[in-house]
């Protein structure tokens, strides 16, 4: 069954308070929202990735409302002071360190757990470091996959990569630049030399630049320009003539005679000769007379 969930108030969600998700910058302090900083000026508390960054931030545009970690180790410690608290009547915003909450970084459980709450979550727009990137990468924006932190171990990341050979469109990956080069090879030796991509380092900051070029460009760029510094976004293109079954099939037929094709439809689809007969011509363009006496040797 769908869930459909109305805007409401804060007083008709049985005094609940409101969680609000408020993106924050991901370099430059001035992409910063005023509604963002608005929200963090006015809830009665601010749930922080890493409260020594965040109070940087609340300092810089004059913020004094309090502050309690929330990160990945100590989420489901935390969970439920933080339900508690927001059935209480208060407002929380939570923050990551930059960017979007709970994009590759924590925050989905909870905004899941205040939904099942009845807890009204509030998300605000802002800056996200994969969205802005891609859209000045110059590869194809209409569809894309947002894939993050690919595994760590190289058997793991292998299969993940293998299963993405096929796949249509944009893909979006962050990595660490100490593990940048690596990946790069592990993609290349996945999707092939020539597939077109883009490396985008310290976005939105002093030494922002993108570096596009084939992942082989690009696998060897950063290898011989090490030690590579900064927050890092990179992008990969679509597969534009994916293998198929399909495809694999149809070049397979194409490596055999006329005689044994009709002889596979048949054997394979339980087709008649005439039914295969046709299959076949259609297939390959061939007139149905010629694939006739193909298959009779006529």
């Amino acid at each position: 069954m769908v869930q459909v969930q109305h805007s409401f108030t804060k007083q008709e969600n049985e005094g609940f308070g409101t969680l609000y998700l408020v993106p924050t910058p991901i370099g430059n302090l001035e992409d910063m929202t005023f509604r963002a900083v608005n929200t963090l000026k006015s809830v009665e508390m601010i749930l922080a990735e890493d409260t020594r960054n965040t109070q940087k931030l609340l300092n810089h545009f004059e913020v004094a409302t309090s502050q309690m970690s929330y990160h990945q180790h100590n989420s489901q410690a935390r969970m439920p002071q933080i339900l508690a608290m927001l059935k209480d009547g208060q407002d929380l915003a939570q923050v990551s360190d930059a960017g979007m909450p709970a994009i590759s970084d924590p925050g989905f459980e909870l905004a899941q757990a205040a939904i099942a709450e009845g807890i009204r979550v509030v998300p605000l727009p802002g800056a996200n470091a994969a969205l802005t990137g891609l859209v000045a990468s110059g590869l194809d924006t209409d569809q894309f996959a947002f894939i993050g932190f690919l595994p760590r171990k190289k058997s793991e990341k292998k299969a993940f990569l293998d299963d993405l050979v096929n796949f249509p469109y944009t893909m979006m990956f962050y990595e660490s630049p100490y593990r940048l080069v690596q990946t790069l090879e592990d993609c290349r030796d996945a999707f092939g030399p020539d597939r077109p991509a883009v490396v985008v380092r310290e976005l939105t900051k002093k030494f922002e630049e993108f570096n596009r070029g084939s992942l082989d460009d690009l696998a060897v760029h950063f290898d011989q320009n090490g030690p590579i510094k900064g927050e890092i976004c990179f992008y990969i293109a679509g597969n534009d003539a994916p293998v198929t079954e399909a495809t694999m099939l149809q070049d397979a037929l194409e490596e055999m005679s006329l005689k044994d094709q009709v002889d596979w439809w048949m054997g394979q689809k339980d087709l008649s000769t005439k039914d295969a007969i046709k299959q076949v011509a259609k297939q390959t363009g061939v007139n149905k007379r010629d694939v006739y006496a193909a298959y009779h040797e006529i």
